[in-house]
């Protein structure tokens, strides 16, 4: 059996006890079952490394090979052309994209440190899995060290409609990169359908089948693998008991309250400050349940040096002051706003003793966080989900309650209509939830991708478009560094 080999931007603790998260455990049984490797940037930044400095470390039968980052490539690859132009664009906010030249070049650059770093530990039948926005022109850098290897590439964010990613400048040069790939991964059926589109409308590559295509003298298949988690896994975790949390269960249920739970990292694509608003105006058209409703956020930090992410930071904290300072009394706040990051079996308690999770991204490419929160939920006693339309879990789970996040009114219906929901009523919808998230779990997404991986065809070895040399005015795409630093 071939070995996999994994690419990501950062790589799980293997020798940790346990796993956070279903990317981490879906690829970690992967790796396990037939022996491999993972690679990735390890967290740290450094002023200078050699570029193909790397630290090897085994676990039985996996291993995992790491490099470090420079504050040079930490500013421009990472927070810069990964998080200041491929995040927003590919969550349809062009309005935050903020594209350098030198961001770009360092993109290329890091992306050919990673390649001069594993293309030596490559054996000659490896399957190469590479996740992530991170690393769009891997393949491309490996194709030009000689690699036919079956390459695969998953994006774990949503990919946008044409007209938006074309937006990005080089676009083209990006596309090229991804047509190095044998397989091109997508969460959702409609991010798939995007760049099918987008294809047909920019490039000449030519469509066999709806997700299959000829480019050059290459086949490469595109598909949708929705990920997943382990249900049961997490659902034990919920179970566990903690005796601050049920004394604060008990104490609401003396005083027949009830809670609203959020859990996201602070970034402007989860829209917290429209489920704050939402919540708000839950209050204001259902003032029967001031003192009753409680609703907590927990927004853990994330990319804080980027300047968005600071304005949103401080959005939530005058909005939460806003509605506490409105409508609080000595004996209940509404809204409690948390800026730290929750242990994952923390929250599991948390998720379970809530009535309604309020999951509401604006645009996500799956979001784990409400397969999280129906795993958790007591059979006897289950809490109701309201999920964005935008999340690519919506596309799996029709039996939460599905609401469009930019409508604060829709929003606060919805959280009104959770709280009137009926016994039995709520113990099918979540019947049925559970048994989707259990049967489309994370080894089954894990397996689905890699079965469809090894399907494919080996490539054909070929010069592909590479970060080095000249821009190319004919082309429009193409180099866009002139070395490798």
């Amino acid at each position: 059996m071939e070995r996999l080999v994994v690419i990501s931007n950062r790589t799980a603790d293997l020798g940790g006890k346990t796993l956070s998260g279903g990317l981490a455990v879906g690829i970690v049984d992967a790796l396990k079952s037939s022996g491999g490797m993972w690679m990735g940037w390890n967290g740290e930044v450094v002023e200078k490394s050699r570029s193909t400095e790397a630290q090897v470390d085994h676990y039985e039968n996996v291993s995992s090979l790491t490099m470090a980052l420079t504050k040079e490539e930490h500013q421009n690859y990472y927070l810069g052309f990964a998080n200041k132009v491929l995040w927003p664009t590919f969550h349809y906010r062009l309005d935050l994209m903020d594209y350098r030249t030198e961001f770009a070049r360092s993109y290329a650059r890091v992306n050919g440190k990673f390649a001069d770093i594993v293309h030596p530990h490559l054996k000659n039948d490896d399957l190469i899995w590479v996740h992530d926005y991170h690393l769009i022109p891997l393949a491309s850098e490996l194709r030009a060290k000689g690699s036919d290897h079956k390459i695969g590439f998953f994006l774990h964010i949503p990919f946008p409609p044409s007209d938006i990613f074309s937006a990005i400048p080089r676009h083209q040069w990006l596309r090229e990169c991804l047509l190095q790939f044998d397989l091109i991964g997508f969460q959702t059926q409609n991010d798939a359908d995007n760049f099918c589109r987008y294809l047909k409308g920019n490039s000449d590559v030519r469509f066999v089948a709806p997700e299959k295509i000829r480019w050059r003298d290459r086949t490469i298949r595109i598909g949708h693998f929705p990920i997943g988690i382990d249900a049961d896994e997490f659902a034990a975790m919920a179970r566990e008991t903690d005796e601050e949390i049920q004394l604060e269960r008990k104490r609401r249920t003396l005083l027949k309250r009830f809670q609203v739970i959020s859990a996201d990292r602070l970034d402007y694509s989860k829209g917290l400050p429209q489920r704050m608003k939402a919540f708000r105006k839950f209050l204001d058209s259902s003032p029967e349940y001031r003192g009753h409703a409680e609703y907590m956020q927990v927004a853990s930090p994330s990319r804080e040096d980027v300047t968005a992410y600071a304005d949103i930071r401080s959005e939530l904290e005058q909005l939460s002051g806003a509605v506490n300072g409105k409508y609080a009394d000595i004996n209940w706040a509404p809204i409690q706003y948390i800026n730290q990051s929750i242990p994952r079996e923390r929250l599991a308690l948390l998720f379970r003793c809530s009535l309604i999770g309020l999951i509401t991204p604006l645009r996500d490419g799956m979001n784990l966080v409400a397969k999280e929160y129906i795993a958790a939920q007591d059979d006897e006693d289950p809490g109701i989900l309201i999920l964005s339309r935008f999340a690519g879990a919506a596309e799996e789970l029709g039996d939460a309650l599905i609401v469009n996040p930019y409508d604060v009114n829709e929003v606060a219906r919805a959280i009104k209509r959770a709280a009137t929901m009926p016994m039995d009523e709520r113990k099918a919808r979540h019947r049925s939830l559970f048994k989707t998230i259990s049967t489309n779990n994370a080894e089954l997404w894990q397996r689905q991708y890699i079965a469809a991986l090894r399907a494919v065809e080996r490539s054909v070895p070929r010069t592909p478009p590479s970060s080095h040399g000249k821009w190319s005015k004919k082309s429009g795409f193409g180099p866009i560094s002139d070395s490798r630093q």
